[in-house]
Protein backbone atom coordinates (compact mmCIF):
# COMPACT_ATOMS: atom_id res chain seq x y z
CA UNK A 1 0.00 0.00 0.00
CA UNK A 2 1.47 3.37 -1.00
CA UNK A 3 2.34 5.80 1.77
CA UNK A 4 -0.19 8.62 2.03
CA UNK A 5 1.26 11.96 1.03
CA UNK A 6 0.05 15.51 0.86
CA UNK A 7 -0.72 15.65 -2.85
CA UNK A 8 -1.00 19.43 -3.00
CA UNK A 9 2.41 19.87 -1.39
CA UNK A 10 3.90 17.36 -3.84
CA UNK A 11 2.29 19.16 -6.77
CA UNK A 12 3.53 22.57 -5.64
CA UNK A 13 7.04 21.20 -5.12
CA UNK A 14 6.89 19.69 -8.62
CA UNK A 15 5.75 22.98 -10.17
CA UNK A 16 8.76 24.66 -8.55
CA UNK A 17 11.18 21.91 -9.62
CA UNK A 18 10.06 22.08 -13.25
CA UNK A 19 10.43 25.87 -13.27
CA UNK A 20 13.91 25.52 -11.77
CA UNK A 21 14.80 22.98 -14.46
CA UNK A 22 13.51 25.38 -17.13
CA UNK A 23 15.65 28.19 -15.70
CA UNK A 24 18.65 25.84 -15.55
CA UNK A 25 18.35 25.07 -19.28
CA UNK A 26 17.74 28.68 -20.31
CA UNK A 27 20.71 29.94 -18.27
CA UNK A 28 23.05 27.17 -19.44
CA UNK A 29 22.04 27.75 -23.08
CA UNK A 30 23.10 31.40 -22.79
CA UNK A 31 26.62 30.26 -21.85
CA UNK A 32 27.05 27.70 -24.63
CA UNK A 33 28.80 28.21 -27.94
CA UNK A 34 27.72 25.10 -29.87
CA UNK A 35 24.49 25.98 -31.79
CA UNK A 36 23.06 22.45 -31.61
CA UNK A 37 23.69 22.27 -27.85
CA UNK A 38 21.98 25.64 -27.42
CA UNK A 39 18.95 24.42 -29.39
CA UNK A 40 18.81 21.24 -27.32
CA UNK A 41 18.81 23.16 -24.05
CA UNK A 42 16.23 25.67 -25.36
CA UNK A 43 13.98 22.76 -26.35
CA UNK A 44 14.41 21.21 -22.91
CA UNK A 45 13.52 24.56 -21.29
CA UNK A 46 10.27 24.73 -23.28
CA UNK A 47 9.41 21.17 -22.29
CA UNK A 48 10.15 21.89 -18.62
CA UNK A 49 7.74 24.84 -18.84
CA UNK A 50 5.11 22.45 -20.24
CA UNK A 51 5.74 20.09 -17.30
CA UNK A 52 5.37 22.99 -14.88
CA UNK A 53 2.05 23.83 -16.56
CA UNK A 54 0.78 20.25 -16.08
CA UNK A 55 1.58 20.31 -12.38
CA UNK A 56 0.32 23.90 -12.03
CA UNK A 57 -3.03 23.00 -13.62
CA UNK A 58 -3.40 20.03 -11.26
CA UNK A 59 -2.42 22.02 -8.15
CA UNK A 60 -5.43 23.31 -6.20
CA UNK A 61 -3.71 25.73 -3.82
CA UNK A 62 -4.36 29.43 -4.19
CA UNK A 63 -0.94 30.65 -3.11
CA UNK A 64 0.72 30.87 -6.53
CA UNK A 65 0.31 33.77 -8.95
CA UNK A 66 -1.00 33.18 -12.46
CA UNK A 67 1.01 30.65 -14.45
CA UNK A 68 2.50 33.34 -16.70
CA UNK A 69 3.64 35.42 -13.70
CA UNK A 70 5.03 32.34 -12.01
CA UNK A 71 6.93 30.97 -15.01
CA UNK A 72 8.38 34.38 -15.90
CA UNK A 73 9.56 35.19 -12.36
CA UNK A 74 13.34 35.24 -11.82
CA UNK A 75 15.04 31.93 -10.98
CA UNK A 76 15.16 30.77 -7.37
CA UNK A 77 18.82 31.13 -6.43
CA UNK A 78 18.51 28.56 -3.62
CA UNK A 79 17.20 25.79 -5.89
CA UNK A 80 19.65 22.94 -6.33
CA UNK A 81 19.25 23.17 -10.13
CA UNK A 82 20.33 26.81 -10.14
CA UNK A 83 22.94 26.63 -7.38
CA UNK A 84 24.63 23.65 -9.05
CA UNK A 85 24.65 25.50 -12.36
CA UNK A 86 26.04 28.63 -10.69
CA UNK A 87 28.91 26.54 -9.29
CA UNK A 88 29.56 25.07 -12.74
CA UNK A 89 29.55 28.54 -14.31
CA UNK A 90 32.17 29.70 -11.81
CA UNK A 91 34.37 26.74 -12.69
CA UNK A 92 35.61 25.84 -16.17
CA UNK A 93 32.14 25.77 -17.79
CA UNK A 94 31.59 24.11 -21.14
CA UNK A 95 28.88 22.20 -22.97
CA UNK A 96 30.22 18.84 -21.82
CA UNK A 97 30.04 19.81 -18.16
CA UNK A 98 26.59 21.33 -18.60
CA UNK A 99 25.31 18.14 -20.20
CA UNK A 100 26.87 15.92 -17.57
CA UNK A 101 25.19 18.00 -14.88
CA UNK A 102 21.88 17.98 -16.80
CA UNK A 103 21.96 14.18 -17.18
CA UNK A 104 22.58 13.77 -13.46
CA UNK A 105 19.71 16.18 -12.65
CA UNK A 106 17.31 14.44 -15.04
CA UNK A 107 18.10 11.00 -13.59
CA UNK A 108 17.54 12.25 -10.05
CA UNK A 109 14.29 13.95 -11.05
CA UNK A 110 12.98 10.89 -12.88
CA UNK A 111 13.60 8.73 -9.82
CA UNK A 112 11.84 11.25 -7.54
CA UNK A 113 8.84 11.52 -9.89
CA UNK A 114 8.46 7.73 -10.10
CA UNK A 115 8.73 7.39 -6.32
CA UNK A 116 6.11 10.10 -5.87
CA UNK A 117 3.79 8.50 -8.43
CA UNK A 118 3.97 5.21 -6.55
CA UNK A 119 2.68 6.95 -3.40
CA UNK A 120 -0.30 8.68 -5.04
CA UNK A 121 -3.68 7.00 -4.89
CA UNK A 122 -5.60 9.43 -7.12
CA UNK A 123 -5.19 7.99 -10.66
CA UNK A 124 -5.41 11.38 -12.40
CA UNK A 125 -2.71 12.93 -10.22
CA UNK A 126 -0.57 9.78 -10.40
CA UNK A 127 -0.82 9.96 -14.21
CA UNK A 128 0.60 13.51 -14.18
CA UNK A 129 3.63 12.32 -12.21
CA UNK A 130 4.08 9.21 -14.36
CA UNK A 131 3.84 11.17 -17.61
CA UNK A 132 6.41 13.64 -16.36
CA UNK A 133 8.72 10.82 -15.25
CA UNK A 134 8.52 9.34 -18.75
CA UNK A 135 9.24 12.72 -20.33
CA UNK A 136 12.12 13.26 -17.91
CA UNK A 137 13.57 9.92 -19.01
CA UNK A 138 13.30 11.12 -22.61
CA UNK A 139 15.12 14.32 -21.64
CA UNK A 140 17.98 12.23 -20.30
CA UNK A 141 18.13 10.27 -23.57
CA UNK A 142 18.13 13.48 -25.63
CA UNK A 143 20.93 15.00 -23.56
CA UNK A 144 22.90 11.75 -23.71
CA UNK A 145 22.61 11.73 -27.50
CA UNK A 146 23.70 15.36 -27.77
CA UNK A 147 26.55 14.65 -25.35
CA UNK A 148 27.73 11.79 -27.56
CA UNK A 149 27.66 14.10 -30.60
CA UNK A 150 29.66 16.77 -28.79
CA UNK A 151 32.22 14.24 -27.60
CA UNK A 152 32.61 12.73 -31.08
CA UNK A 153 31.24 9.38 -29.94
CA UNK A 154 29.45 6.96 -32.22
CA UNK A 155 25.78 7.94 -32.36
CA UNK A 156 23.27 5.25 -31.40
CA UNK A 157 21.78 5.33 -34.90
CA UNK A 158 25.18 4.40 -36.33
CA UNK A 159 25.87 1.46 -34.01
CA UNK A 160 24.59 -1.18 -36.46
CA UNK A 161 26.83 0.18 -39.21
CA UNK A 162 29.94 -0.05 -37.03
CA UNK A 163 29.03 -3.47 -35.63
CA UNK A 164 28.58 -4.98 -39.09
CA UNK A 165 31.81 -3.57 -40.52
Amino acid sequence: MPTKIDIQTALKRSVMTEKNAMNFYLTAAKHMKDPAAVKTFELLAREEAEHARQFFDTYQGGDLPSFDEFINAPPEKDSDWISDLDKALLADFNERKAMELAMQKEQTLEKALREMAAKIEDPAVRAVFEENAKSTHNHYALIESEYARLMGMVHETDIDTFVRE
